[in-house]
């Protein structure tokens, strides 16, 4: 073989192998997936409902590591206001969902999608008839759908990759319709919600109703105590309603359902007004705000959350974070201008806190990740 057919023969033999490795790369590559990683947070968003008729719905946001904190964030972000009456915000992928109920008469009612990251509108999802809104109240997600309770009794489905109300429910108690539905959670494939009293039925709105989601149909009501508004699902499929009772003859409670027999296992005597459940760990505000309680789902029994003395005026609601059950107290200052958002671990200590907008509800936390490839 002469100099020149050896240098090809050799080119090409190089050619070949480097083509087997590439594709012996690629093919590896190929077996695994991009799995993000939570390593920190960097902030919290916390959503505030404002006053009713004020239009001063914002969502605050507190930067951890500079310790600064921007009162209305979504404005400074979007260069407009939320809205009117903002009553949920939730996370999903990343993204997060939030509920602008409006205000009845209106039509100011929608869900703001933003990026989760930057805190910035993806799509604003109109929830308003030919003269005013469907006034939404809360949502929750099940394998790429959201699910959106309305006071007009109708639970609105949304395909979270296009962005769009795919499904509308109706749901009925016997011959009325049902109405002023209110917080909803999903366990053990089925999406339960709660039936509060409404001046359409006000001798009814005693029942949590069932809903199954393969086929987006009601199953069944359970009956609970009176204007059931709170409902929460453990990791195990436990569930727990607060109802407020009739105000007069029949007191507030917390129940217990089991999702595999959908039956009340458990009622306890406790005045609640909101409620959010880590893992298996439950957290309660009560007493109109002036108590804050950890919940043992496993018997009922509850004690004081608060270990280090941390004061506070009057609490309106409570999150507890997926990564590190860190739990948000939200102090709504006795509904002043100014609420505040207290974060404590999950032993009850204070980590840290920050101002917020008038009455503080819901946060998230945003949170910091890094990527790896994982078989599968």
């Amino acid at each position: 073989m002469n100099r020149k057919n050896y240098l090809k023969t050799l080119v090409f033999a190089f050619g070949a192998l480097a083509v087997t490795l590439v594709g012996c790369k690629k093919d590896k590559e190929e077996d695994k997936m991009l799995i993000p990683k939570i390593t920190g947070t960097k902030g919290v968003y916390m959503l505030c409902e404002g006053t009713m008729g004020s239009e001063n719905s914002v969502i605050t946001y507190y930067d951890i590591e500079k310790k600064t904190t921007v009162k209305d964030y979504y404005k400074q972000v979007n260069g407009t206001g939320l809205g009117e009456t903002a009553i949920d915000l939730k996370p999903y992928g990343s993204k997060m969902y939030c509920v602008v109920s409006g205000i009845q008469g209106a039509k100011k009612s929608f869900i703001d999608v933003m990026d989760i990251q930057t805190g910035k509108s993806i799509k604003r999802i109109s929830f308003n008839g030919d003269t005013e809104g469907f006034l939404p109240r809360f949502i929750t997600f099940y394998k790429d759908k959201a699910y959106v309770s309305r006071y007009d009794g109708v639970i609105s489905r949304i395909d979270t990759a296009s962005l769009t109300v795919d499904a509308n429910l109706q749901l009925r108690n016997g011959n009325v319709n049902a109405a002023g539905l209110e917080g909803l959670a999903v366990a053990n494939g089925k999406l339960y919600v709660t039936n509060s009293v409404h001046p359409l039925h006000p001798s009814g709105g005693n029942q949590v109703s069932v809903i199954d989601l393969a086929t987006f149909t009601k199953s069944k009501d359970i009956t609970v105590t009176i204007n059931p508004v709170r409902i929460a699902a453990s990791a195990a499929g436990e569930l727990l309603v607060i109802s407020w009772g009739n105000y007069s003859t029949i007191n507030p409670s917390v129940q217990k359902i089991s999702s595999v027999t959908d039956q009340v296992t458990g009622t306890y005597q406790i005045d609640a007004s909101a409620l959010a459940i880590g893992r298996d760990q439950a957290y309660l505000v009560t007493d109109w705000g002036y108590g804050f309680l950890k919940f043992n789902l496993a018997n009922g029994t509850t004690n004081n959350f608060i270990s280090d003395g941390t004061a506070f005026t009057g609490g309106y609601g409570v999150t507890v974070g997926s990564f590190d059950q860190n739990v948000v107290f939200a102090d709504a200052m006795n509904y002043a201008a100014e609420g505040k958002a207290l974060v404590f671990d999950k032993d009850g200590k204070k980590l840290y806190e920050f101002a917020t907008g008038p009455l503080p509800q819901h946060a998230i936390f945003n949170y910091k990740y890094e990527y790896e490839y994982k078989a599968f």
